[in-house]
């Protein structure tokens, strides 16, 4: 199929593309990589009266560590936050992550900010960015409000960005020094969706014992589901804990549907199992005796 015919803007600065998307109304597509959206409009499944292409914007393309925090701009490359050192020692559940975002190809256009406002049940970085708590920058005529992770998935490929807003750039908390992170997850072949996906976050006290454990999951439901998993493990020993009984406990916590690449008994089987995987690895890369991978 080919898409609906729509109206085609290049912005030259980001406030000339907040006002075509203010013209625009409900009407207006934000273009960035283009990896998810274009299928879509392939497909005529969304339908645009205007796409406004952000890709002139160079400034933009940024990734960098800001104090507490690493600022990921709406046109940086997966590959690129994926390849940038500074981001990786300060986040590396982010490289943990992006490593597993379909193929190097389409990393190479798709965007990390991108992905997030595309808020597709299975997309990696929604679950990061749950899991760290991270805050979305919506920019509009108006000015600029930060949107929490917790507030803004509603529901597959629904957010609380408004009709008006450019997603300009995504903040990550950087990584607690006693905390470790990992980022398992099931697929047929690598490079597809998940069947199930667990990012996972241990931090551990100064005696090497666990004082929370954390995950968010993609692909069990309408959007990314956190889970504190602290009750099972908490004040054992990293390497002594029972990470089983966490995996069994996020299995309890959580209701996935079957679609046609999983029932919802095998997706509830692959929560628990990469759960107890994850977390058993974010636990050592907490203690410092695994790297991160």
């Amino acid at each position: 199929m080919k898409p609906a015919p729509f109206a085609y803007s290049a912005p030259g600065t980001v406030d000339e593309a907040l006002a075509v998307l203010a013209e625009a109304g409900g009407g207006g597509k934000v273009l960035a990589g283009g990896q998810s959206l274009l299928p879509l409009l392939s497909m005529r499944l969304a339908a645009p009266e205007r796409l406004v292409d952000i890709n002139r914007l160079a400034e933009l393309a940024t990734v960098s560590v800001e104090g507490a925090q690493v600022r990921v701009g709406a046109l940086a490359r997966h590959a690129e936050v994926e390849r940038d050192e500074a981001a990786y020692a300060a986040q590396p559940l982010l490289r943990q992550a992006l490593r597993l975002v379909a193929h190097p190809t389409i990393r190479n256009r798709g965007t990390t900010v991108g992905s997030i406002a595309h808020a597709d049940p299975c997309g990696e970085m929604t679950a990061v960015l749950m899991l760290l708590g991270g805050t979305l920058e919506a920019a509009s005529t108006a000015g600029v409000r930060e949107i929490a992770a917790a507030d803004f998935f509603r529901g597959p490929l629904e957010t609380s960005l408004a009709e008006d807003e450019l997603a300009r750039a995504v903040r990550f908390p950087v990584r607690d020094p006693n905390s470790g992170t990992s980022f398992v997850e099931a697929a047929r072949r690598h490079g597809d969706y998940a069947m199930v996906g667990v990012a996972a976050q241990v931090v551990l006290d100064d005696d090497l014992q666990v004082a929370t454990a954390r995950a968010a999951y993609i692909a069990v439901g309408a959007t990314p589901l956190l889970l504190d998993l602290t009750a099972p493990v908490g004040g054992a020993s990293y390497d002594a804990a029972d990470w089983a009984a966490a995996g069994r406990s996020a299995a309890a916590q959580t209701e996935p549907e079957a679609d046609i690449h999983a029932s919802a008994d095998y997706r509830r089987h692959l929560v628990e199992v990469l759960t107890t995987r994850g977390v058993a690895q974010a636990a050592r890369h907490a203690a410092g005796v695994e790297a991160a991978a």
